[in-house]
């Protein structure tokens, strides 16, 4: 790791509403089970952000030295998948399944790390009723006798209080509906009955399948074992989703469930929350159909993870310049570079320790991307300003190094577009004739190759050393 000694990594705890020092259960290894998608549709870019956000804490932890183990789930028997499966007259395993491999492609086009495992709700059958069977065992879930299974709230004190909700507010607001056979209005389903021409699983309470709660908590049960350093996701599933986690989790086991529980802010559109009722979903294949994903990914380091993310025309064309900026960095020495003088080095050489230092103590600071970024920009200056000056690769290569490193943990890639090598030769021939009509001042001809390149998606840059080139 870069900048020298460190302080301690801080993490605001939603559970405590304090930011803390993070400490492991086993030293230099982190448990981090994040909840994926409900695979039913095709993902789109709130679901990105929340995919980059976990990217982007899973790779700095690495950075910083943890083992990481990280756990996804994908949520592929559900009510929503149930009904979209009808409407295709499609099998739900098989329409499940192929948005999992869809997704799958998704995240490797935004450059997620695949997760270390990702556990599937129609595979984890077996552990799920036995959890429910333990949960009714201890008294803390009861079977109904419509086949359903409920878990008794009234039976865990300390419920709410990831959410600080009080028991006796949610169920003055709280109804029984109908059909439903609870002793308590805050009870939530472990089991659900099967309907005529539902998908279903045999139990000891009839045919059925489980509830959206009790998922999580058998996959990470079976993934990560009854204790987790991480537990994440977005800020809309804190209750009841992850409320509800807790409550069975720790009741099934008798010991805390996650010590550290991370949420992301939503995704807005336009200054609104992106839902399907509103017509205004981009999808993640959309997006990068227009977008590299360092675009989408500078989208969510420009702010702070907790935050809801503004997805607009000016938030997108800020990314797009901090993203030109950064690659800024990447370009090559001039070929007819002199070399720096050694106090130009001596200052190079402090830009890059100073770089690391600042880079870690803001991510250190509950994962601050915006002040990471902020450090990359300003080694970025110095580097452009050494080449400017005639630094030599070998002297930049140190700087430019560093600066790959630091932008690899965000996950940025910075790559420059490619074309073909047909493409490039017609590029650098244009370029070729385009400098021969400048030396005869032909301004005129000069003006109509940088658009005949500007067309094609190059943009030059002219300077005393001569013309560059790269695909915008």
């Amino acid at each position: 790791m870069l900048g020298g000694k460190t302080k301690m990594l801080k993490i605001y705890n939603t559970l405590t509403r304090k930011t803390e020092e993070f400490q492991t259960l086993e030293p230099g290894k982190v448990k981090m089970y994040v909840c994926g998608v409900t695979v039913y549709n095709d993902a789109h870019v709130g679901h990105a952000m929340s995919a980059i956000v976990f990217d982007i804490i899973r790779r700095y932890l690495e950075y910083r030295g943890y083992d990481v183990k990280h756990v996804m789930n994908y949520t592929d028997v559900d009510d929503k998948i149930i009904n979209r499966a009808n409407q295709l007259g499609e099998d739900p395993l098989k329409l499940s399944q192929r948005y999992i491999e869809d997704y799958s492609r998704d995240l490797a086009n935004l450059n997620v790390i695949p997760a270390t495992s990702n556990p599937q709700v129609s595979k984890t059958m077996p552990l799920i009723i036995k959890f429910i069977e333990g949960l009714i065992q201890k008294g803390h879930a009861y079977a109904a006798a419509n086949g359903d299974v409920y878990f008794r709230v009234t039976s865990d004190d300390d419920y709410g209080r990831l959410s600080g909700r009080k028991l006796e507010d949610m169920q003055a607001g709280a109804r029984i509906e109908v059909g439903e056979q609870k002793e308590h209005p805050m009870d939530f389903a472990l089991w659900k009955a099967a309907k005529p021409g539902e998908i279903f699983w045999e139990s000891p309470w009839g045919r059925g399948r489980p509830g959206w709660h009790i998922e999580c908590s058998a996959m990470n049960l079976a993934e990560l074992g009854e204790q987790i350093d991480i537990h994440g996701g977005g800020n809309d599933l804190i209750f009841p989703h992850h409320e509800n986690e807790i409550a069975q989790t720790e009741s099934y086991t008798g010991r805390e469930f996650s010590r550290y529980w991370i949420h992301n802010g939503m995704l807005q559109l336009g200054g609104e929350k992106m839902s399907k009722s509103l017509g205004n979903i981009i999808s993640i294949k959309e997006f990068l159909s227009q977008h590299s994903s360092d675009v989408m990914r500078m989208l969510v380091l420009n702010g702070t993870y907790r935050a809801p993310l503004m997805f607009n025309d000016e938030t997108l064309a800020a990314a797009e310049r901090n993203v030109e900026r950064l690659k800024s960095a990447l370009k090559p020495a001039s070929s007819s570079a002199s070399g720096l003088n050694a106090d130009s080095l001596s200052a190079l050489s402090a830009a890059i320790e100073s770089a690391g230092t600042n880079f870690t103590e803001a991510m250190d600071n509950d994962f601050n991307t915006a002040g990471a970024v902020a450090a990359l920009f300003e080694l970025s200056k110095f580097i452009n300003t050494a080449r400017d000056n005639g630094a030599t690769a070998d002297q930049l290569k140190s700087a430019q190094d560093t600066f790959k490193q630091l932008a690899g943990v965000l996950g940025l890639k910075l790559e420059e577009k490619k074309g073909s090598s047909e493409d490039e030769a017609q590029v650098e021939a244009l370029i070729a004739e385009r400098t021969e009509a400048r030396k005869q001042k032909n301004w005129k001809r000069s003006d109509e190759i940088r658009d005949q390149l500007k067309a094609m998606g190059v943009t030059i840059e002219d300077s005393k050393d001569g013309t560059t080139w790269k695909w915008s």
